[in-house]
């Protein structure tokens, strides 16, 4: 999807990633046939294939397959940033980066659909799942902050927990730029899957993903109307 982006991770590192996926897949799939209440680790590892012994090599905790599923996404997005070359316009890393995580939405569309209804339906899984968001956002705006030489001494791999002072004191040692650029990548991902799949069919994702980050490197100008309009 991002010409020039190396696969990363080698076989080990891809099978994580599918199992984790697989995981989350089937967690969410059963619980949005049967209810959150009513899914188990020992039902989620039957579907997914593995042992429960193996779910808690990925997840602390039943819920946390909800909450983090796309955690291992963010680490990843994180060290291309760090890693892009030397001049590239930060807006470009990012772009490239998230496009790499992306690759295979068109074959997630399902998953990432049952995972909203799941959300949706159940208020204290969805307000968790901002909570994180918002601890990898910030993990986000430090890599992009070093990216751009306003890096923070407190800047760790280590997610802190929402809302507490250690996030505070961390978010006030960010410069601005960094903060917006992150909250406005992960804002555009949301909305370029969303636009996405409600006209399964109509474009590509990568169509979709590329003009979304066409419109933010312009500024967001008023697009031309069409003729008739």
């Amino acid at each position: 999807m991002a010409e020039g982006v190396p696969a990363r991770g080698g076989l080990r590192e891809r099978k994580k990633k599918a199992t984790r996926a697989a995981l989350a897949e089937a967690a969410v799939r059963l619980a949005a046939e049967h209810g959150v209440e009513n899914v188990t680790v020992d039902a989620i590892s039957a579907a997914a294939g593995v042992s429960t012994r193996t779910f808690f090599n990925y997840f602390d905790s039943r819920d946390e397959v909800f909450v983090m599923i796309g955690a291992d996404s963010g680490a990843r997005v994180r060290d291309a940033v760090l890693a892009a070359p030397a001049g590239r316009a930060p807006l470009d890393v990012l772009r490239e980066a998230l496009a790499a995580e992306l690759e295979e939405v068109e074959q997630q569309h399902e998953t990432w659909r049952l995972h909203a209804e799941v959300l949706g339906s159940n208020p204290q899984l969805l307000a968790r799942t901002l909570g994180a968001h918002m601890a990898d956002e910030l993990l986000l705006a430090e890599a992009l902050a070093e990216r751009v030489g306003a890096g923070s001494p407190l800047f760790t791999e280590d997610r802190p927990a929402h809302g507490s002072p250690q996030e505070r004191e961390r978010r006030r040692a960010l410069p601005l730029y960094p903060r917006l650029l992150a909250a406005v990548g992960g804002t555009a991902v949301r909305i370029a899957v969303e636009h996405w799949c409600v006209r399964q069919g109509e474009t590509p994702f990568a169509e979709v993903f590329r003009e979304t980050f066409e419109h933010l490197a312009a500024g967001l100008p008023e697009p031309p109307r069409p003729p008739d309009a």
